[in-house]
Parts: structure tokens; C-alpha cells; sequence
């Protein structure tokens, strides 16, 4: 059997705006493996780090959806806090045009000078970065005049089934071979038989799909691109009672948010970048679930595994 990568959300900081007492400003990390990557990084993110049991020395990519501070002034801290750690691999940061002369603003502040290297990537509505297993997929969302972008994490297709039953009858060996086949290289038998994995394997499977919607009003196109993902992280900064404000400052209602998630067939709807007004976050749960019963408003350090579909 092929092992799988354990695919995790840790939800480092869920409010909108300012910190409060229960809720930190924007930040998502996304753990695959090994490897950290984080979405938004607002104030306090790193002590939101030592908090949980994730390490932010294992993050090899930050993500920032727009230039908000709540959404990123906690990269000066971060990026200094793992100098004093000892950090020697380089650091990628990502964002919408301009984020090339933010971090170079970023790196400048007071004394300090990085002693290991970052680097710093524009990008644009519709790109595609490709990683090891894994690619990112961005979209223009709509937050007033400021340019901000929602992220898809897609995992490459994983291969079909293995039938085992069928190989054993083509007279492969159990063994290593098996797993040969499985991770879709083709084998060749001692007999001289070559056995090809679509021999074996049935259709290929979808791998797991997060999409994080960054500040947004409600937008169609985020429909399309969030189509059918296992997990939808979405604006939900007000109730229903105040959608002229929450559209006034580019934002979503839970109750929109959670129209979005049905159309889009997602499995999941977790709202964040709550309001620091809503002491009691029921308020926005339930007026999701009457709309899209999956739909959860997320705290700080809670964690989901993402499963693999069967």
C-alpha cells in the first residue's frame, strides 16, 4: 500500500480586525507531512505557534492574501523569531503585486538583517504554482479596492485502486513490485513480462483540495474554484442582520458564505475572520446550518484532519 501524507488545518488565529481575548487575527496553517505552509500571517502569529504543537521552523511557504495588517504584520516577528532559532533553509512568501516591495520593507525595519534567505513572489489571478505533490491556485477575490486573493491547495491525482487479485493472475509477486505498480511505474517480470500500472490500477482519484477565501463580499467566481473541495475557509465576519455592512467593508455574512459552500458542493465550510463583536460565535454556526448543515465557525488551535475520499 502507497502511504499517505496526513493532511492537516490548524487554525492559528480566527478573528477579524484587532486580537481579542479568545481570538487571534488571521493565520491558517495547512501541515502536509512535514512541511508547514501558512495563510495569512497576522499579529501574534508566532506566538500562536508556540501555543500549538505545530513548529513554524518546519514552514516552508507563507501565503498573504492581501495587505490588511491583520493579515500580515506577524511576518516581521515570525521571520526574526527563526534567525534566533538558528534557521538556515530559505523562507518563500507569496502574495498579490506588491508583496516583492513589503517584504523588502519588512526585512529593513530597525537593526535586523536575515542571516538565511527569503524570497518573495508576486502573483496574479489564475496562477498555478507547482510543488512536490501538491500545487496552489489563486483567484481575485473582491475586498473593496484592495487586491486580494483566495488560495486553492490540490493535491496531484493520486493513482486508482490497486487489484490485487489481477496482478497476482498476471503473476507479479507480492512484494515490492506491488508497490512499483502502485506508485505508477511500470515493472518488468523476471519472465521478461513488463506489467504497466493501468494493468493493475483502476481509474486515477481526485487528491484532497482546501481553498481559503481570503477577505471577500460574496463572489461567484469563488464558486467555480472552490468547487466540490474538501474544505472551504471562508470570510464570515457578520450576520445576516448586518449584510450592508459587512458588504460596505468587503466582507461576507455566515449566511452567504454558507450559499457559497452548498453551490460549490464543498465537504466542509469552516467561517472565520470573525468579528470581534460576536462574543457568542453560535449566532453565526447557526445561521450557516440552516443553509449548509457542515458549516463550523472555527476557534484557535483547532485542528482537522483532512481524510482522504474513498
Amino acid at each position: 500500500m502507497m502511504k499517505m501524507t496526513q493532511l492537516s488545518i490548524i487554525f492559528l488565529g480566527t478573528g477579524g480586525s484587532w486580537p481579542t481575548v479568545k481570538r487571534n487575527v488571521s493565520s491558517v496553517a495547512i501541515k502536509r507531512g512535514g512541511e508547514v505552509i501558512v495563510f495569512d500571517c497576522g499579529e501574534g502569529t508566532q506566538r500562536q505557534f508556540q501555543k500549538s504543537a505545530l513548529s513554524y521552523m518546519q514552514i516552508s511557504k507563507i501565503f498573504i492574501s492581501h495587505f490588511h495588517g491583520d493579515h500580515f504584520l506577524g511576518l516581521p516577528g515570525l521571520i526574526q523569531t527563526m534567525q534566533l532559532n538558528d534557521r538556515e533553509k530559505p523562507l518563500h512568501i507569496y502574495g498579490p503585486m506588491g508583496i516583492n516591495q513589503l517584504t523588502s520593507e519588512l526585512l529593513s525595519l530597525g537593526y535586523f538583517r536575515p542571516n538565511y534567505n527569503i524570497v518573495a513572489h508576486e502573483l496574479c489571478d489564475g496562477d498555478t504554482v507547482k510543488f512536490e505533490g501538491y500545487s496552489i491556485k489563486t483567484l481575485q477575490v473582491k475586498h473593496n479596492n484592495i487586491p486580494t486573493l483566495a488560495y486553492a491547495l490540490e493535491e496531484d491525482m493520486r493513482p486508482g485502486k490497486f487489484n490485487k487479485p489481477k496482478a497476482l493472475a498476471l503473476r507479479v509477486p507480492e512484494g515490492h513490485l506491488f508497490s512499483t505498480l502502485q506508485k505508477g511505474q511500470t515493472v518488468t517480470l523476471k519472465n521478461g513480462t513488463t506489467i504497466t500500472p493501468a494493468m493493475v490500477l483502476g481509474k486515477p482519484r481526485k487528491g484532497r483540495k482546501i481553498v481559503i477565501s481570503g477577505d471577500t463580499v460574496p463572489c461567484e467566481s469563488l464558486i467555480a474554484f472552490a468547487k466540490e473541495a474538501d474544505v472551504l475557509i471562508h470570510d464570515a465576519t457578520f450576520d445576516a442582520s448586518l449584510e450592508e455592512l459587512a458588504h460596505e467593508y468587503g466582507h461576507t455574512t455566515a449566511q452567504q458564505a454558507a450559499t457559497i459552500a452548498k453551490e460549490a458542493k464543498v465537504d466542509q465550510l469552516f467561517l472565520t475572520h470573525i468579528s470581534p463583536r460576536y462574543l457568542d460565535y453560535h449566532v453565526l454556526e447557526d445561521e450557516a446550518r440552516k443553509i449548509f448543515k457542515y458549516s463550523y465557525v472555527a476557534k484557535d488551535f483547532q485542528e482537522f484532519i483532512v481524510p482522504l475520499k474513498k
